[in-house]
């Protein structure tokens, strides 16, 4: 199953992305995270249907220091994923 986000609030300078792929990788997710130029937060990610909830929830909530206003869906990408979940720059 796949996951693709956008992260809004306070989620940038926080240390969102490594919140993020720390927790990704602590679910075997791959994927990838990235900020974008309008302040908020894309995730993309592919694992078990479990794993993702878990993902979800923890996106809800965030580091300390964020502020998470919303995680909304984007439409699903078809791009293949390697196994692995980094920060994309």
């Amino acid at each position: 199953m796949r996951l693709h986000v956008l992260v809004r609030g306070r989620v940038q300078g926080v240390g969102f992305r490594w919140f993020v792929r720390d927790q990704a990788r602590g679910l075997r997710l791959a994927g990838w995270v990235r900020n974008r130029a309008d302040g908020t937060v894309e995730v993309a990610a592919e694992g078990t249907s479990d794993a993702l909830g878990r993902f979800r929830a923890a996106l809800a909530d965030g580091p300390a220091g964020a502020s998470v206003a919303s995680v909304d869906d984007l439409d699903p990408l078809d791009e293949p994923f390697d196994g692995t979940f980094t920060i994309v720059r």
